[in-house]
């Protein structure tokens, strides 16, 4: 490891990562998730920690668990509950613990054969609501019985039901039908008595956007859907006094728009009258909203390349901003029932993220940076060649120097709906090492191209139908913008990105010469076979406003491999074995038809890799290559070991 100068590679992969905070009702204590690299074991281990304010002290919390998620505090704030992976049957399935602060005593809460995914506690602390899978059909449970495996394509899935366990209980109740619903979101009134829950048809990903808004009485079970015209999606929360509640959907109604690019903004149903508001229909960014306090409704929201968190007024829908400060990032927020107490995991610009409670920064993960060099980010903006103002990411080194023309590479986000962020997190940038980048000698420009999220609906769907065309043409534009400044030599260019940002650097190499080289990970290179390999073909229908059997061109002509015959720009491959999301046949065709083509291309596949990496060597490899990768190609190194 390196004492001075920019972080390693190791060093940057053994970041830590910090979510899922969850804070005390009394506001003392905030509990919240680490992930960390262990290198011995070669995996990442998810631990909990906890903030003492009356010991002023953080450390970690003794579950003798290296994965778990989610840790809940009890109403009274003397328990917590977490999920965590239990053996049952000869497999691992996530289970709910509970474990007391001061005891350490432990004890499994429910025991069930599935896997839980989500809960909450009951609001007298003498029992949990609890999302997991169930079997949903009889046929279904008959033929796991039998010796013979098999998988009936369209039917054979597994819905999310709702249930509730008393802590003690030997068994839980089941509180909805899982064969007529897959349940998503909840939350539990107030009085315990009912819970609000959006949930779709199956679990099947074509029925995500087909989303609806139930209410389920906890004792006699009778259910209710309310009545919304809303694409819905998101959280949903009760209102002090359980006669309202609010919830994530759509900025228009389900007919006014045929795709579901939209922005999302909240809407509150009031139950006795089944009237529905939308408070912050002027806001132009996707809304979140949290809990509804006794003092007013807590959100969160994207503007541009901060999240900002705010309290709408129970008075007179007023927002007020919390996180007033205009550079700040954040990511996961929580709140007491009272509104007193705010804790929050965020980070300034140039910063890696830390926990607060009531503004008061309670972590050190900034210490990591001590002495050493960092690379500059600053946001930059430009036009595009339609006149739009664009924005970006630049990182640059401690020595920049103006006059001087930079090697530049280009790395495009995920998403689409996404953005990059003037922060230090692997968890944003986890596959390319922009530190080691810097400390080469390149620059680095991460562009918010259109349909990026946080610059408001119309430009959240200006790429609707024009994917591939409107990134290239953004890239391009930011490329001729600092090449006219006088910092890049355009003769030395690369771009990569993961997942749509593999599509994104696919599309920009084959479809022009204008980069030197070009890194794809995890990426779509041919939307008509993707669309029946991926898990969710409804997105992409979604952004091109027809499946491939009726307009074939437009698939066709937004695909890499589409101009794979006049692509020359040497392409590094990378995508995990066991990616559902982009599915690993969208590499091979793109390799195939470079190599076939004589386009210099490496390939390289991570076994047992889905989306991301769970090894901290593997990451260090990802790392690795791509720095290789371009150093030979922008720098003329050689890639010995490669």
């Amino acid at each position: 490891m390196n004492e001075s100068g920019y972080l390693s590679v190791e060093e940057l992969v053994s970041m830590p990562t910090l979510f899922s905070g969850s804070i005390s009702e009394d506001g003392k204590k905030v509990a919240f998730v680490k992930r960390t690299a262990n290198w011995k074991a070669d995996r990442y281990d998810h631990t909990i920690w906890i903030y003492e304010k009356e010991k002023n002290r953080t450390g970690p919390f003794m579950t003798g668990r290296a994965d778990c998620t989610q840790p809940l505090w009890s109403p009274n704030g003397e328990q917590i509950a977490y999920l965590s992976f239990v053996e049952k049957e000869n497999q691992k399935k996530q289970q709910i613990i509970v474990q007391t602060l001061d005891s350490n005593c432990s004890v499994f809460v429910i025991n069930v054969k599935e896997a839980i995914h989500s809960f909450k506690w009951a609001p007298d602390g003498n029992g949990i609501f609890y999302r997991a899978s169930v079997n949903s059909h009889e046929w279904r449970k008959e033929r796991y019985k039998s010796e013979t495996d098999m998988q009936y394509v369209g039917k054979d899935y597994q819905n999310d039901g709702l249930y509730y366990v008393k802590l003690g209980g030997d068994c839980s109740t089941l509180l909805t039908n899982p064969d007529k619903s897959h349940v998503l979101q909840f939350d539990v009134s107030h009085d315990g008595n009912k819970i609000a829950y959006m949930a779709t048809p199956t679990s099947d990903n074509e029925e995500s956007i087909n989303g609806e808004l139930f209410i389920v009485d906890v004792k006699t079970r009778e259910t209710r859907r309310l009545e919304t015209n809303k694409l819905l999606g998101g959280m949903v929360c009760f209102s002090p006094g359980d006669k309202k509640i609010c919830y994530t959907a759509s900025v228009k109604n389900k007919d006014s728009y045929h795709n579901q690019i939209q922005d999302q903004t909240i809407e509150i149903y009031e139950l006795d009258s089944g009237k529905r508001i939308q408070p912050l229909i002027n806001v132009d960014s996707t809304i979140t909203p949290i809990r509804w306090t006794e003092k007013g409704l807590f959100i969160q929201w994207q503007r541009k390349t901060h999240y900002l968190i705010g309290m709408i007024s129970k008075d007179d829908g007023s927002v007020e901003i919390i996180s007033k400060d205009s550079d700040r990032v954040v990511m996961e927020a929580a709140i007491t029932k009272s509104g007193e107490h705010i804790s929050y995991i965020s980070a300034n610009h140039h910063e890696t993220f830390d926990v607060y409670l009531n503004g008061l920064k309670v972590t050190n993960e900034n210490d990591v940076f001590h002495n050493r060099d960092k690379s500059s980010r600053e946001i930059i903006f430009w036009q595009n060649h339609d006149g739009d103002e664009l924005e970006g990411v630049l990182s640059t080194p401690v020595n920049f120097d103006k006059n001087k023309q930079y090697p530049l590479l280009m790395v495009a986000h995920g998403g689409p709906a996404w953005a990059s962020f003037p922060i230090f997190s692997g968890c944003f940038n986890e596959k390319y090492p922009i530190e080691w980048f810097v400390e080469k000698g390149f620059i680095v420009l991460e562009p918010n191209y259109r349909g990026s999220s946080g610059y408001g609906n119309e430009f959240l769907k200006a790429n609707y139908r024009k994917l591939g065309f409107a990134y290239y043409e953004d890239v391009v534009s930011g490329i001729d913008f600092l090449v006219e400044k006088g910092m890049v030599d355009e003769d030395r260019v690369g771009i990569m990105g993961w997942s749509n940002g593999g599509y994104v650097s696919a599309f920009c190499a084959t479809f022009s010469h204008r980069f030197k080289a070009a890194s794809v990970g995890g990426g779509i290179t041919n939307w008509y076979t993707h669309y029946v390999h991926t898990d969710i073909p409804s997105i992409i229908r979604s952004y091109f406003g027809a499946d491939p059997w009726k307009e074939p061109e437009i698939y066709r002509k937004t695909s890499p491999t589409t101009y794979i015959s006049t692509a020359s720009t040497p392409i590094l491959i990378q995508h995990g074995e066991k990616d559902l999301r982009v599915p690993l046949a969208n590499s091979y065709e793109l390799y195939k038809g470079l190599k076939n083509q004589g386009v210099a291309t490496d390939f390289i596949v991570y076994h047992g890799m889905a989306y991301q990496s769970e090894k901290p060597s593997m990451s260090v490899a990802i790392m690795n290559q791509n720095l290789a990768w371009f150093s030979h190609y922008l720098l003329d190194e050689e890639m010995d070991g490669f």
